[in-house]
Order: C-alpha cells, then sequence, then structure tokens
C-alpha cells in the first residue's frame, strides 16, 4: 500500500514539473510579428467628361488613288515624274517610242486614199450606168452589178477612214497623262523598259479629298452613323484639331479582324496631312445618356456575395470592399455607373485575394 502512495505521488509530481515547462517556455517564446503590407495595383478614378467619346486609330488614305497605265503596247523612252512629284490633270508623266505608232497611222491613211481613189471610180461607173439605163442602152442585171460594187466601195473606205482613226489615236496614246491632280505615290517603270497594256506605270493620289480609314469594332459599330461628326488628331501632330464627317461604312465585317472599314472625310484638310500618317479619331455617341459613369479596368470589378463589388484604398492604404453598379463592359474596361466618386483609389489587380481591412502598398498604374 506505500509503495502504491509512493508512486502516485511521483506521477503527480512529474505532471506539474511539465506543465510549468510548457508554461514558462510559453512566457519566453517570442509573439510573431504581422505580415508586411502586400503590394496592390492601384490606380485613381476621375469623373470623365469624355465618357460618350470613342477613340478609335486611323490611317491617313486618299479618297480617290488611280494607277496609270498605257493603253497600248510599246517601249518606254522617257519618264517626266518621280515618287513625290505633284502633278496636274492632263501633265505628262511618261511616253513610248512612237516610231511604230507612227508607220501605223501612216499606213493606214494610205489605205484611206486608195480607197477613195476606188470609191470615187465605183460612184463613176454606177452614174454612167444608171444614165444608159434610163436609155435603155444596158439592162438592169449590169446596173445592178454597178450599184453593189459602189456600195462595196463605200464601206471599205468607211472600214479603211476607222483603221486609220484607230491608227491615229494609238500614235497619241504614246504620251501617258495624267488624268487627275494629285501626287505621285509609286512608280513602277523604268525607261528602256518594254510594257504591256494596262501595266502599272505609276500611281496617283489625289491630295484635294483625304479620308482618315479606321476599324469599328462590332460593339460600337451600332451607334456609328453616315454623316456623323468626329474630331481627329495626328500623333505626329497632336495639338492640332481636324474636323470629319463619316462618309462611308463598309456593310460587312472584316472576316479576319470582325471589324467595321469605316472612311471619314476630313473637312478641312491642310499640308500638315500626310498619307499614311496615323491619326486618332474621336467618334461620339449618338445617345447623350448612354454610356455616362467612370471606366475602370475589367480587372478591378469583383463580385462578392452575388453583387458587383469594387475594393476602395482608403487613406490609412487599407482594402475596404464596395458594392456597385456597373453599366456597360466594353475592350477598354467596364463603366461603373454608381458607388465611385472622383478621386478615389481602387485595385485593379488580384482583387479576389484581397479582405477587408488588409493594409497594401499601393503601386500606381495607368489609367485605361
Amino acid at each position: 500500500m506505500r509503495i502504491n502512495n509512493l508512486h502516485a505521488l511521483a506521477k503527480q509530481y512529474l505532471i506539474w514539473g511539465l506543465a510549468t515547462a510548457v508554461i514558462f517556455t510559453g512566457c519566453d517564446r517570442q509573439q510573431p510579428s504581422p505580415p508586411p503590407p502586400r503590394p496592390a495595383l492601384v490606380m485613381v478614378v476621375t469623373s470623365t467628361s469624355d465618357i460618350n467619346n470613342r477613340v478609335l486609330v486611323g490611317e491617313v488614305r486618299p479618297r480617290y488613288e488611280s494607277v496609270q497605265s498605257f493603253r497600248i503596247n510599246g517601249k518606254i523612252i522617257e519618264r517626266k515624274v518621280e515618287t513625290g512629284s505633284l502633278v496636274k490633270k492632263g501633265q505628262l508623266l511618261a511616253r513610248l517610242d512612237p516610231a511604230d505608232t507612227q508607220l501605223s497611222a501612216a499606213a493606214a491613211l494610205a489605205e484611206v486614199k486608195s480607197t477613195e481613189a476606188s470609191q470615187t471610180l465605183a460612184f463613176a461607173e454606177a452614174t454612167r450606168y444608171r444614165n444608159l439605163a434610163k436609155k435603155n442602152f444596158v439592162s438592169r442585171t449590169a446596173l445592178d452589178t454597178k450599184e453593189a460594187e459602189l456600195a462595196n466601195a463605200n464601206a471599205r473606205l468607211k472600214e479603211a477612214r476607222a483603221r486609220a482613226d484607230v491608227a491615229i489615236n494609238q500614235a497619241h496614246y504614246t504620251d501617258l497623262n495624267a488624268d487627275r491632280d494629285g501626287v505621285i505615290t509609286a512608280i513602277r517603270a523604268e525607261p528602256g523598259q518594254v510594257v504591256e497594256a494596262g501595266e502599272s506605270i505609276a500611281q496617283i493620289a489625289d491630295t484635294g479629298h483625304i479620308d482618315i480609314l479606321v476599324a469599328v469594332p462590332e460593339s460600337q459599330i451600332s451607334s456609328v452613323r453616315v454623316n456623323d461628326k468626329v474630331a481627329i488628331k495626328l500623333w505626329a501632330e497632336n495639338h492640332v484639331i481636324y474636323p470629319g464627317v463619316i462618309r462611308e461604312i463598309s456593310p460587312a465585317a472584316d472576316a479576319s479582324t470582325r471589324t467595321f472599314n469605316t472612311r471619314i472625310t476630313v473637312t478641312q484638310a491642310d499640308t500638315g496631312l500626310k498619307l499614311g500618317m496615323t491619326a486618332k479619331v474621336k467618334l461620339t455617341a449618338t445617345d447623350e445618356s448612354e454610356n455616362v459613369g467612370i471606366l475602370i479596368p475589367n480587372s478591378a470589378l469583383t463580385e462578392i456575395n452575388g453583387t458587383k463589388t469594387v475594393w476602395i484604398i482608403d487613406q490609412q492604404n487599407k482594402a475596404e470592399p464596395r458594392t456597385v453598379s456597373a453599366g456597360s463592359f466594353t475592350e477598354n474596361g467596364v463603366l461603373i455607373t454608381d458607388g465611385l466618386t472622383s478621386g478615389e483609389k481602387i485595385a485593379i489587380a488580384g482583387v479576389h485575394t484581397l479582405i477587408k481591412d488588409q493594409p497594401v502598398t499601393p503601386v500606381p498604374a495607368e489609367t485605361p
């Protein structure tokens, strides 16, 4: 009995010793420090007065651009223009060797002289036989033969004159003249080169009528109309604003880009507009009540418990969720119609991992 009591007492002392050691060990352990604030990509939202406007990138193009070609075959002996030359309608661009066409024209004129002589003889014979037929000195068959010969001579003369006209015209076709005022944008043939009829020699762009070609996305094409007014800026001269009017909208989307090619006429074009330049075109929505709000990146909007939420970064750099009303989604972002005010800072990346009152280190980002 005494031995059992001693074992029980020893067991109790052992338990008390272990408990005391645990307590003192816990007291000596250092408390964990709070985690450092996590970086967060943020932006400051602003009220956008231009939210009704969409900016697209386009290219300066001529409204009219034509390929200049000779109408006959031949060898180029002279070229009068270079790429970039300003030309007037009717100005000589290039010339073919005229030797062959001049010979053809001379041969055609000689044929006309020959057929005229034959026609004159046939006419005299027919006249003489008509007089003889009145006196019954020749048969009716003989007269009909002479009349047929005269008709044949008249037809041959008409044909010869037509061939002569063609030959004379072709002699004039050795000169290639500009069909409009403009600037030479390409030269595709050199002196000494033998070219065929219709082969491209030069290309003229009409500088009097300038267009901007833009590709309008499917999401915006429903609000774009012919005759809508737009504002145009060049990347090279961003301080100059050119007024424009939508002139033409493609009825079908491009098969590869799924965009609609739209041409905009620059109503007050000047020499600052160079062909091929890049231009920014601001399209204005037709309904001013549409698209009113603040545009934020799509990545800044999340959903918590079925409600649209944006994470606000307050003055203490802590994350706070806020319920907002979202409008239309576009390629540039989502439109917030209620719940945000100008000047507030929001998180625009990693919003699914934020928690309420979480400290963050703001990292500024460009506005969308």
